[in-house]
């Protein structure tokens, strides 16, 4: 299973560096040196990485044959993918990939459907589920340990105890003439503690997602 890993950002200096928006909370492991990554669009890769070091809170990256500012700038926005065992599962167990959480059924304490996680927007301060409701509108739930009570992977299931009007609050928002779901931003290093992101992002799959704080 292929999973996006980080994304490159600006060109630093002139020999071929480039910052990077990590997506994972394992940077040592999927960004270290030795790497191969394939990339999104594909033919800017498959990427090697050189070397990598860590200048004023961001990463920084040099891949093999990326020499100057100009090839570097070349990769800006790219997608760099790792494969990943699907089986595989974070050390912590209060970690969880996005492909762990996709399409896990939303449901209060009491039972009742709220609706489908169909997309985990990270944001620097914390992590979103996109929940599609039964009447097609959406609702963006903040992965916090306050609202977020429980991660059944074993039932397909997260239950929520959302604060008042958080949930009437996105579903009049969405019936309001010209509304629609907002979005809750791009998906940044948000996740990834002891990282930083370059102030750029896109959504993608990445992981693993902190649980719920």
């Amino acid at each position: 299973m292929q999973l996006v890993v980080a994304r490159v950002g600006r060109a630093h200096g002139i020999r071929g560096e480039v910052t990077v928006e990590v997506r994972t909370d394992e940077p040592e492991v999927r960004l270290g040196p030795g790497a191969v990554l394939a990339t999104d669009p594909a033919s800017a890769g498959p990427l090697t990485i050189a070397t990598g070091r860590v200048h004023s809170g961001r990463l920084l990256l040099r891949f093999d044959g990326v020499a100057d500012r100009g090839a570097a700038e070349a990769l800006r926005n790219v997608l760099l993918i790792a494969e990943v065992d699907p089986e595989e599962l974070p050390d912590d167990p209060d970690e969880f990939y996005d492909h762990q959480l996709m399409d896990l059924d939303v449901v209060l304490a009491d039972g009742t459907e709220v609706g489908r996680i169909t997309e985990i927007s990270h944001l620097p301060s914390q992590d979103l589920f996109i929940v599609e409701r039964p009447d097609g509108s959406e609702v963006m739930i903040p992965f916090v340990e306050e609202i977020v009570t429980e991660i059944d992977l074993e039932e397909q299931r997260a239950v929520v105890e959302p604060p008042p009007g958080l949930l009437d609050d996105a579903q009049a928002e969405t019936a309001a003439p010209g509304a629609g779901a907002a979005a809750a931003g791009t998906e940044t290093a948000g996740g990834a503690p002891g990282t930083a992101a370059d102030g750029s992002g896109d959504a993608g799959a990445g992981g693993p997602v902190d649980g719920p704080r």
